[in-house]
């Protein structure tokens, strides 16, 4: 039985990052067909540089866009696992089968073509939401997320830093074949924009928070978090400085999404808890993020001497 539960678990959590990530390539889509290429605004990474080549040289950015990836995707398949690149290699397939389409039902007409700065602006955050969907449920829209998310798996760097320091390259480069700085400052714009919704949209999943919980009813409320929840608890002992009475408190790790079911339990089997919430900035382990730093064994030097192990 327990197999069983497992296997459904596990179809259900990756049929959930599929919808999601097809959600976010769709918006990334969008964002780029309709506000960005139009109005000729330069974007970060493969698109980037596809944009370059067909107002340029007329190629069709799908073609350089799935081309380009494909290379990228070869080298991320030993770095980043094969669950990552199968996500990875479905969002491009998709991405580049929904540009001709969207293309086609979007022809003649030119959103926003007077006003670049708020097409800029939207663009990027359909844009740049796309691509944390797409990161926050295991995925990712390619291009130079393939290369932030590298780093990511060993610095404590984030995807958006990780996508900005890339993108701002391609995007200052451009100019050698634009020769248009006001396009690469509007780049500029849609970079930072989308940078930052990348980060709150991934983060957003991430967040964690700590509880404090008093009640007399402790063993009860940590079981349901337990098995409802699915979190660990912590029971800690104490004694009321005022009342002198002992006190048992529960300590719970959680995501900040699992907040509102954390008190609705609470509430219905002890109104009377006391209970504090606060936000962590960070949570590392079983359940939660993985650790970043990569521990390296490094010689003790004294007095220019190497300790050896004896």
């Amino acid at each position: 039985m327990a197999p069983n539960k497992t296997g459904k678990k596990l179809f259900l959590n990756e049929l959930h990052d599929y919808v999601f990530i097809t959600f976010g390539v769709l918006m990334c889509v969008s964002g780029w067909v309709i506000f960005l290429l139009p109005n000729h605004i330069m974007t970060g990474g493969i698109p980037g540089i596809s944009s370059v080549l067909e107002w340029g040289f007329g190629i069709d950015v799908e073609i350089t866009f799935i081309v380009a990836n494909s290379i990228l995707l070869l080298i991320a398949l030993k770095t980043l696992g094969l669950r990552f690149c199968v996500k990875t290699i479905y969002a491009v397939a998709l991405f580049s089968a929904a540009i001709p389409i969207l293309r086609s039902l979007t022809e003649g007409s030119h959103l926003l073509h007077d006003q670049l700065f708020m097409a800029t602006v939207v663009g990027a955050c359909f844009w740049g939401g796309g691509v944390g969907i797409c990161l926050a449920n295991h995925g990712s829209t390619g291009g130079s997320d393939i290369v932030a998310a590298v780093v990511n798996k060993y610095k404590d760097i984030s995807m958006g830093h990780g996508i900005l320091v890339t993108d701002l390259l391609i995007i200052t480069s451009s100019y050698l074949v634009l020769r248009d700085w006001e396009q690469v400052i509007y780049g500029y714009v849609l970079l930072f924009i989308s940078t930052f919704c990348v980060d709150q949209v991934v983060n957003m999943s991430r967040r964690s928070v700590q509880f404090f919980i008093i009640t007399e009813k402790y063993d009860e409320i940590g079981t349901q978090i337990n098995n409802y929840i699915h979190r660990g608890c912590t029971l800690i002992k104490g004694q009321g400085f005022y009342s002198g009475h002992e006190v048992k408190m529960l300590f719970v790790l959680a995501r900040r999404t699992e907040s509102s079911r954390i008190f609705a339990l609470i509430s219905e089997i002890d109104p009377n808890a006391f209970v504090s919430q606060s936000a962590v900035i960070g949570v590392y382990g079983e359940g939660f993020d993985g650790f970043k730093a990569r521990l390296r064994a490094k010689k003790k030097t004294v007095a220019g001497q190497v300790d050896t192990p004896e």
